[in-house]
């Protein structure tokens, strides 16, 4: 038997963000640096341990946005053209890099990473959904799902909107991965009284919640947070330790810090000389990062005192905090088996995001712990399902309202600087609602009137623009995007109403805003 299990979860998430009606645009390449940092580079790591023969055990979710987004046909051809960009960029820089040698490791690296991708991205066939569902169907990898568009469901008072951001979800990722999801991510760890009930009908066997949505919960748990537990309605709760949370996510002692690693701030689209770097601009000529980076962390000094970076160094860097988490975890998991009289299991939960992107090595981190965790047997890492088939007996226990934003509740979506949004969101929910109910046997462009006044609706309660509100980050495009999706679904539920349909309108909705092609709109009913 193991001294403890360890289930990492890493959380990938973007906002739908396709606009069409551009040639390109800038918020689109959110999605486009994910794919070339995040999502291929943790596609590679799963394959280096395959091709190793290391049995590991992973969790992700993949959001319904994000799904969509890594499944549509513009966006990944656009993916193209963005990463041929960066393909053409290295080999001029190559060419530079004989003049400035210090770059020169840096180069071969992008160089590398930039082959990869494309042959990622041509193994596919520019459907990386199929990547995730093939390591999902060899049994390494569990995906799960998340609420329909990233929908906060602590603050939809509306039962059968709640209803019907899990119902996209489960229906989306059923089409997508050819099974019901086992799991899912309530978009923030958001959970209020009600919630798990929602899960269960739609078949979802466990979430997740902050730490203290078990440690305040009713009775309190016997274990702590380390081991889950079931909710009345049969649902399974597991909750995040913040022990293992700390290790990575501190700004203070984190591993993302370490000197070595990759500086996210300086970038080449700043760096070089407008006239080298204007023709891998957009359109409008705006500088912006490029994602090509050739300095290091270095310390707390000024951007313009960084060391130059040294992948080999970094990559070492990478090796060294790996073996730490890991020796940490097995102190952690031999205390506590002494303490708890039982096998402990660690969630350790991050946003995927922040593997790759923010953190530059994050997908090599995960390569090494899984290579590391094969080779000793105190501590076997877990999928949330493969836990609860192993111990399908659980304490029965209330969850408390909670989420993982600051404060650990709801203020993150609920404050002075958005909520205003609210009482249109609600109104906006009532309509759909009454117009689902008595339009239930719809069909032909009443139907897909019907369909995108349900998209729209999902669209505008993306807990993204509530959060980017608050943290004062591009607000004036969170502000339009709310805004745009709660009028168009106005002028559709009008031209509804008075049996008076705009075919042209309606058809340009359905080009921008194609999230979720088979959509029923009777998810609210």
């Amino acid at each position: 038997m193991p001294k403890g299990y360890l289930c990492i979860v890493l959380h990938a998430h973007l906002p739908f963000v396709r606009h069409p009606e551009y040639p390109d645009f800038l918020e689109e390449d959110w999605f486009y640096e994910a794919v070339t940092e995040t999502y291929i580079p943790l596609l590679l790591a799963m394959e280096r341990l395959e091709k190793e023969c290391v049995d590991f055990r992973l969790t992700m979710s993949v959001t319904p946005p994000l799904a969509n987004m890594l499944s549509d046909g513009l966006l990944m051809e656009r993916y193209s053209k963005y990463l041929r960009n960066l393909e053409t960029l290295i080999q001029k820089e190559a060419k530079r890099s004989e003049k400035v040698p210090a770059i020169k490791p840096a180069v071969e690296m992008y160089i590398k990473r930039f082959r990869d991708c494309r042959e990622m991205l041509n193994k596919y066939s520019g459907n990386l959904i199929k990547a995730f569902k093939y390591f999902q169907d060899k049994g390494v990898l569990e995906i799960i799902t998340c609420t329909g568009t990233h929908g906060f469901l602590p603050l939809m008072p509306e039962i059968k909107d709640r209803q019907a951001q899990v119902r996209a979800a489960v229906a989306d990722y059923s089409e997508k991965f050819g099974r019901p999801p086992r799991g899912i991510w309530l978009a923030e760890c958001g959970y209020t009284t009600g919630v798990d009930e929602i899960l269960a009908e739609n078949g979802i066997r466990y979430f997740f919640t902050d730490t203290h949505g078990i440690l305040y919960g009713s009775p309190r748990p016997k274990y702590a947070v380390y081991a889950p537990v079931y909710c009345p309605s049969g649902v399974g709760v597991f909750a995040r330790d913040v022990e293992s949370s700390m290790q990575v996510w501190s700004s203070e002692c984190g591993y993302p810090g370490d000197s070595r690693y990759r500086e996210f701030y300086r970038d080449v689209g700043h760096d070089l000389p407008e006239s080298y770097i204007a023709p891998h601009l957009h359109d409008d000529g705006v500088r912006r990062n490029i994602g090509i980076k050739y300095y290091s962390i270095t310390g707390k000094v000024a951007l313009n005192k960084k060391d130059f970076y040294n992948p080999a160094a970094a990559l070492e860097a990478a090796n060294e905090h790996a073996g730490h988490f890991l020796f940490c975890r097995t102190a952690q998991c031999e205390h506590l088996s002494s303490a708890l009289g039982k096998t402990p299991l660690i969630v350790s939960p991050y946003d995927a995001e922040l593997y790759g992107h923010w953190w530059f090595e994050g997908p090599e981190f995960i390569y090494r712990l899984f290579k590391k965790l094969s080779e000793q047997s105190i501590i076997e890492p877990v999928t949330p399902s493969g836990y609860l088939k192993k111990h399908p007996s659980l304490q029965i226990l209330s969850p408390s309202p909670s989420s993982w934003g600051d404060k650990g509740y709801n203020e993150v979506w609920l404050n002075s600087s958005n909520d205003w949004i609210y009482r249109h969101l609600h109104h906006a929910a009532q309509k759909m609602i009454a117009a689902a109910a008595k339009n239930k046997n719809a069909s032909g462009i009443k139907k897909r009137v019907l369909n995108q006044m349900a998209r729209e609706l999902l669209l505008a309660e993306s807990s993204d623009w509530a959060f980017i509100m608050t943290t004062a980050t591009m607000v004036p495009y969170a502000h339009k995007r709310t805004k745009v999706h709660l009028k168009d679904f106005l002028v559709l539920e009008k031209m509804l109403e008075e049996n008076k349909i705009d075919e042209t309108f309606l058809k340009t909705c359905e080009e921008r805003n194609n999230i979720f092609p088979h959509i029923d709109f009777r998810i609210y009913t």
